[in-house]
């Protein structure tokens, strides 16, 4: 986690000089691959003491809106959150502590969901928890065959 350096001088500048050093030509490829890494961990490799999180995803916003692939990093980003807070895959029972887990990864989607699908991403989360996904159900990258059946790429 950085101490505030992180929004010292031209971040920008300074988080895309870490993707090119690690031999990527976009922030998205460095992302994609590593598919299940959360924001923070994106962050972590890239600088652990001036890159944070949000940083992260900013540039990830950025790149989608250019390259007109938002609806694929909602879906990247859903892919994050589950891996974060259901490690093991989607519950067996939406009881307890499992709910809780769901309901957080959920919310944690939803708030780093840009404006214009924040309703897709409401009725994504209201599916989700009312028809859920087979027990396990993990999925691996924004191409998953359910995530792409729930919010199927619809940019022009």
């Amino acid at each position: 986690m950085t101490d505030g350096r992180s929004w010292q001088g031209n971040w920008k500048v300074r988080l895309y000089e870490r993707v090119r050093e690690r031999g990527y030509s976009s922030l998205t490829a460095f992302a994609e691959a590593r598919p299940t890494a959360s924001l923070v961990s994106l962050a972590e490799e890239l600088g652990p003491d001036d890159i944070a999180g949000v940083q992260v995803f900013s540039g990830l916003v950025a790149e989608a809106e250019r390259s007109h692939r938002l609806t694929r990093l909602v879906r990247a980003q859903l892919v994050r959150e589950l891996h974060s807070y259901l490690p093991d895959g989607w519950p067996t029972e939406l009881v307890g502590d499992d709910r809780f887990k769901v309901a957080r990864s959920l919310a944690g989607w939803y708030s780093f969901t840009p404006d214009p699908h924040k309703e897709q991403v409401d009725r994504v989360s209201d599916a989700l928890m009312a028809n859920p996904p087979p027990a396990g159900w993990r999925p691996l990258n924004s191409e998953d065959d359910l995530l792409r059946t729930l919010l199927p790429d619809d940019e022009a």
